[in-house]
């Protein structure tokens, strides 16, 4: 029996090295279209040029095309549906893709079936100096959250507590949200939108409510139009900021809201009519008023998720993602990995910007993965490197590396990371705030 040939857009060595653990791998060929530093290290996406020159490797390969796959948001996310449409290969369809990642389209279906667990929203143009006033007249007050329409991580991201705040956001918006939205409006180009959603295209943003809580992930599958949640993984964020400390799997949520959440990301991926592809959901439980709201859909699996899944179930679930693209009902395992929980920690500095003088040896590394069997430790900068130059970080912190750990209990786990951070030795200069 020939392998089957699986394309994997921005395919990298990390990512290689997961899939090839992956349940059937033996019977799969993983080829990679579109370099990964096209996806991973760049804030610029020409994704037109990188639609035309995927379509252009794939008509030159000799042989069977029997699958297409991403595991990156934005634009990867976006060429799928593309790519897989011309090829034959299975996904999605275009239009319920961006009924999740067009964050206006998103919530005007969320609000058609679940209305009651997502916060008021209205959508603005940045570049209209009356856009504050707009948004009043909405509804909406200080505090509230404003993010683009389409984006990419965290970035651009702002809460709003005051108009000197607003005026600060949109100077930041103005200046950097083309970079997205001229992209992403080439996708929106390919699709059959309504017009009122249309009229709202990549270069608007979207203000909301403020909400908040306990914030978790909801990742799931939809496989022949069934939808299937198959784990919640927590995050965890820094104390009175809003940058992420940590990834936690399994979720240590109450059972019961657990299930609430799995029962609206049913109806939610039923109604817009996801099918055939992976995706996950990020809520907020808010324990005081007992209240669940869901805060986006992701077309695809968390790759942050994927170490943590292998530890606790036993594989990567990119297991979903090729399974699914594949025409076959994932074979995700459950709680089978070497570790009852796992983590992805992100190693963070909260300065305004900064240049990297030093970062810990290779002989530190090992030494410590050696300690804390299992442990990955993925270092985000090197020596000469502005802070401000790193892709895709929020607009509060800089990460500087990724720590993904496993453990038989969350207090160990946790005692586990604080050890670990202590002897992770970077050092700077140019420090500014």
């Amino acid at each position: 029996m020939d392998k089957q040939n699986i394309f994997v857009v921005g395919l990298n060595d990390f990512n290689r090295a997961r899939l090839s653990g992956l349940r059937g791998a033996e019977d799969y060929h993983f080829h990679g279209v579109i370099e990964p530093a096209e996806v991973y290290d760049t804030e610029v996406f020409p994704i037109e040029d990188m639609v035309k020159r995927a379509g252009k490797t794939l008509e030159e390969f000799d042989g069977s095309i029997d699958a297409i796959v991403g595991y990156m948001d934005f634009p990867v996310s976006t060429m799928l549906p593309l790519l897989c449409d011309r090829f034959g290969t299975r996904t999605t369809s275009l239009e319920s893709l961006l009924k999740c990642e067009h964050k206006y389209w998103s919530r005007l279906v969320q609000r058609e079936v679940i209305g009651n667990y997502i916060p008021r929203f209205t959508a603005f143009d940045p570049f209209d100096d009356d856009a504050l006033a707009h948004i009043g007249q909405s509804g909406l007050y200080f505090p509230f959250f404003v993010k683009p329409i389409k984006s990419s991580g965290s970035r651009l991201g702002f809460r709003i507590d005051s108009p000197e705040d607003f005026a600060s956001a949109i100077a930041q918006l103005r200046e950097e949200i083309g970079l997205i939205s001229e992209p992403f409006n080439f996708i929106l180009d390919q699709a059959d939108i309504p017009p009122e959603v249309r009229a709202v295209d990549g270069g608007f943003c979207m203000a909301e409510e403020i909400i908040g809580g306990w914030q978790c992930t909801v990742e799931g599958y939809v496989h022949e139009g069934r939808v299937n949640p198959y784990g919640i993984v927590d995050s965890l964020r820094y104390p009175r900021v809003l940058s992420f400390l940590c990834y936690h799997y399994p979720s240590r949520l109450p059972e019961n809201i657990q299930t609430r959440m799995c029962e609206l990301t049913t109806t939610l991926m039923r109604h817009i009519g996801y099918d055939n592809a992976a995706f996950n959901v990020e809520f907020f439980w808010d324990e005081v008023q007992n209240r669940v709201w869901l805060l986006e859909v992701n077309t695809r699996i968390s790759q942050s998720h994927c170490d943590i899944f292998e530890k606790v179930d036993g594989v990567s679930h990119q297991q979903v993602t090729v399974d699914l693209a594949l025409g076959q009902s994932p074979d995700m395992p459950h709680r089978e990995g070497k570790f009852a929980v796992a983590g992805k920690f992100f190693y963070r500095v909260f300065f305004d910007d900064a240049t990297v003088t030093r970062v810990p040896e290779t002989q530190e590394l090992e030494a410590l993965t050696r300690e804390f069997p299992g442990t990955v430790i993925d270092v985000q900068v090197e020596p000469g490197q502005r802070l401000s130059e790193l892709p895709e970080q929020d607009s509060y912190s800089f990460a500087l590396a990724y720590i993904w750990m496993g453990a038989d209990s969350s207090e160990q786990l946790e005692e586990n990371y604080r050890q670990l951070a202590d002897r992770l030795v970077f050092e700077f200069s140019d420090v500014v705030g």
